[in-house]
């Protein structure tokens, strides 16, 4: 039985990549919900500047992004069923050309591909670098602002700021997707986050291929006709989102480098603060001991792709009562905190 004065719609805290797809599988499973956006421009919000970015194949050592068998199929089906209903573009298939930074990383890519370790994105290595296949674009500031007009008009959407423990007293259930926000919160104090501050930079240059992500070690991204955007660079343990001069330097050299001497301008310098853990897993799942506060957090670099997933385990959680999976859930980390 509920207490008096308690709400029975789900509050969703947060605006960001998190918070959208987590409202928008609660909107098409029934389960009445609120989306506090809370203040316009809240510092270091990554998913304002984030380049929406899947990419199947990561890192230096050339794997598999994780989950990616099962989150990209999720994500390609959550972002078109957006783009259905609210009549807007936000994914954009695209392939990414692996450009090799050294010896290293070619021998690296001709034996994993040779070995199958990277089917079915990868099928082969070529001298200087190798083609990922199933990568993809999401226009994240399209999608916010797409989602932010839909639930204003449904009235689902707020924009006060909101004090999470009050309101977790007066609703069933409040999920934090705050990101940065959310991980300096002490009631999260459990959680051993990590952050990092990434930069990009917005250029005006012509003729770029609208479907190739260039990558060696940054990355250049088409976002429309005559402009791209290169980045991002990663500065552990900030949490401030100023735009620096070293990383504009660092971007300028990736940029003339992955354009291959093509002239461009810069028309803008952008940053935020990514959200982590020291397993590189996301977080989602109840407080260890505020049953009706939950999380949804520390997707870092791949929000993107990750979101729609976990959301996904949300609504299962809430409709099934399916338990987390232990990858991700919040409990992980409660033992080591005690």
């Amino acid at each position: 039985m509920k207490a008096s004065g308690v709400a029975a719609e789900v509050l969703i805290v947060g605006q960001g990549v998190a918070g959208t797809l987590l409202a928008w599988e609660c909107e098409r499973a029934g389960i009445p919900f609120r989306l506090a956006a809370g203040a316009e421009g809240a510092p270091a919000m990554v998913s304002r500047v984030a380049a929406g970015i899947i990419n199947p194949v990561t890192g230096r050592r050339l794997v598999k992004s994780w989950r990616i068998d099962t989150a990209l199929p999720l994500a390609r089906a959550a972002y078109r069923g957006i783009e259905s209903a609210w009549g807007v573009k936000v994914w954009r298939e695209m392939r990414v050309r692996r450009i090799f930074r050294d010896e290293r990383e070619r021998r690296t890519g001709a034996e994993k591909t040779a070995r199958g370790e990277l089917a079915p994105y990868v099928v082969a290595a070529e001298t200087d670098g190798l083609w990922i296949e199933g990568a993809a674009r999401v226009d994240l500031p399209v999608l916010l602002a797409a989602a932010q007009e839909h639930w204003m008009r449904s009235g689902c959407w707020l924009r006060e700021t909101i004090d999470l423990e009050a309101e977790t007293a007066r609703h069933d259930l409040v999920v934090d997707c705050r990101g940065l926000a959310g991980a300096l919160d002490p009631l999260w104090a459990p959680v051993p986050w990590e952050f990092s501050k990434g930069e990009t930079l917005e250029l005006a240059v012509a003729n770029l291929p609208a479907d190739v992500i260039r990558n060696s070690g940054h990355w250049l991204l088409p976002v429309g006709e005559g402009a791209a955007w290169c980045g991002a660079t990663h500065t552990p343990g900030v949490v401030e989102a100023t735009p620096s001069a070293d990383a504009r330097k660092t971007l300028e050299d990736s940029a003339a480098q992955l354009l291959g001497g093509q002239s461009c301008a810069i028309t803008g310098h952008t940053a935020g603060v990514r959200v982590n853990l020291p397993d590189r897993h996301p977080v989602a799942g109840r407080h260890p001991r505020v049953a009706r506060l939950g999380l949804l957090n520390g997707l870092g670099a791949k929000g993107a792709l990750l979101a729609p997933m976990l959301a996904r385990q949300w609504i299962n959680h809430l409709t099934e009562g399916v338990p987390f999976d232990a990858a991700i859930d919040v409990a992980r980390f409660v033992t080591t905190h005690r």
